[in-house]
């Protein structure tokens, strides 16, 4: 007669239960990796979006704006930034997207999932054909339910240039209103 290798149910049981206990004690701290992946991902995000319109209004010599927009869907300046923003040639130099226009939609970024929120001290930045953010300048901040402590900043100089906040930059509280 052979015999059977196995587990039996009890051993099976005993496993499952300390796979349970294991799990349980890694969550909270799991949950701070996501949530500092979900910023970092924003932060790149942001910072892709103002490095495009840059670059387009360099290489097109005509100005490009980054509003924020609280409607994506029928795309138009206004809201917060956490709700999202607009990337968008700037034709007739208005500073403001008319779809019917010679302005022409570049990007567009949705709200910002995981209740995070985006505050800046301008409702756009503006790129001159030569790429400069003259009279835009300000600091971006990045904000989730942790508070001031885990906030990331992007400043945006005079000459356009987006930079990571570092220590010892001066970066809005998170309970400051966007």
């Amino acid at each position: 007669m052979s015999k059977y290798n196995g587990f039996t149910l009890l051993e099976l049981m005993i496993t499952l239960a300390i796979a349970a206990i294991l799990a349980t004690m890694a969550a909270p701290s799991f949950s701070n990796v996501i949530k500092n992946n979900r910023m970092a991902t924003q932060y790149n995000e942001l910072l892709t979006s103002l490095s495009i319109a840059r670059s387009e209004a360099i290489k097109r010599g005509s100005p490009l704006i980054v509003c924020k927009s609280n409607d994506t869907s029928t795309p138009a300046c206004g809201g917060n930034w956490h709700d999202g923003w607009l990337v968008f040639v700037d034709a007739n130099n208005n500073g403001v997207f008319e779809s019917g226009s010679s302005d022409e939609l570049v990007r567009v970024h949705s709200k910002l999932s995981g209740n995070n929120t985006l505050h800046y001290n301008k409702d756009k930045v503006k790129y001159s054909a030569n790429g400069l953010a003259l009279g835009f300048n300000g600091t971006f901040t990045f904000c989730d339910d942790r508070g001031d402590s885990n906030s990331k900043g992007l400043i945006v100089n005079f000459t356009g240039r987006a930079r990571k906040a570092i220590s010892g930059d001066s970066i809005n509280s998170c309970s400051v209103a966007s």
